[in-house]
């Protein structure tokens, strides 16, 4: 499905908000053509980058003037991008070419101002969870998913982050292990890597239909002793250092879908994660009541490949 183009009257509307200012926008790559020969290395691959409105200047000949960016954008000189932003909480996005002025980069907004299509993703996870703000159940909880679903249950290597996102991964993590030592509920340290590829797959969260909706929380590790969960900052979830909750897991085979096992839990959130100036969060929670029978089946889940 097409995404739906302003009308002239909306665009106009949409022109005068961008021109009063405060409006953060996500720069990318546009999608380029399947049949296309240029090879780029993996060290030339530009990711989104998000421009703070204190960096934007908008005209109100719908001329947007970005100084002070990023070195990354200039990446972007000459080129394609989508431009995305909100708009009252609804995503739009508009493609463009960076161009390059005697005040630095910039970009003319063009005609055709796009909505972000509200596109509803299926997807049957071999596992999911439940977390309820409670050490109890209740009749209604947060759905957790896999962030990387071939990625769990198996020993996080540093492998798995794209080498040209592995400098700003180390540097996250030697934020982190300081943080992991002081709660002395750490463990071998190894989940760190998950939370690491997590944010610097999050550094510019993609706009999306609609601004401010609870979105399923993302399960990045999972062993026999803890579960770490990754989200983006949102009031409603009120997931904070010390607190402990109550978390349903569902395992299911791949092959034969109908066996089904729960595993009921509460945890405690050991340390929570943050970057400055990113928007997610990540939360390590070590688990205080496990039945021994679920504690060994967790603990053969994560070293064998008996789902897989």
């Amino acid at each position: 499905m097409k995404s739906k183009v302003l009308s002239g009257i909306e665009r106009e509307l949409v022109l005068k908000y961008l021109t009063d200012g405060n409006v953060p926008v996500t720069l990318s790559p546009a999608e380029e053509k399947k049949d296309s020969e240029e090879i780029h290395s993996p060290e030339s691959r530009v990711y989104s980058v998000r421009i703070d409105p204190e960096n934007i200047s908008v005209l109100k000949e719908g001329i947007i003037l970005l100084q002070d960016v990023p070195e990354s954008v200039s990446e972007f000189l000459g080129k394609s991008v989508r431009v995305e932003f909100y708009f009252n909480r609804l995503g739009l996005y508009f493609i463009t070419t960076v161009k390059s002025v005697s005040t630095g980069p910039a970009i003319v907004i063009p005609d055709s101002i796009y909505r972000i299509e509200d596109v509803e993703v299926t997807r049957k996870y071999d596992f999911s969870a439940t977390l309820y703000f409670s050490v109890v159940k209740a009749d209604s909880g947060f759905l957790c998913v896999p962030f990387k679903e071939d990625e769990l249950f198996v020993r996080p290597m540093w492998s798995m982050i794209p080498l040209e996102q592995q400098k700003i991964a180390k540097d996250y993590l030697e934020q982190f292990v300081p943080h992991a030592r002081k709660s002395g509920k750490g463990g071998n340290g190894l989940q760190l890597i998950s939370v690491c590829r997590y944010f610097v797959a999050n550094e510019a969260p993609k706009v999306e239909a609609v601004q401010g909706r609870v979105k399923p929380l993302s399960i990045l590790f999972i062993n026999h002793e803890r579960i770490v969960l990754g989200f983006e900052k949102n009031e409603a979830l009120p997931i904070k250092e010390g607190n402990e909750y109550a978390l349903s897991m569902f395992f299911s085979m791949k092959d034969a879908p109908a066996v089904t096992r729960e595993v009921f839990v509460t945890c405690r959130v050991s340390s929570v994660y943050e970057i400055e100036g990113l928007d997610s969060v990540a939360a390590d929670c070590v688990f205080t009541s496990l039945k021994e029978e679920d504690c060994r089946f967790l603990y053969e889940k994560a070293t064998s490949s008996l789902f897989n």
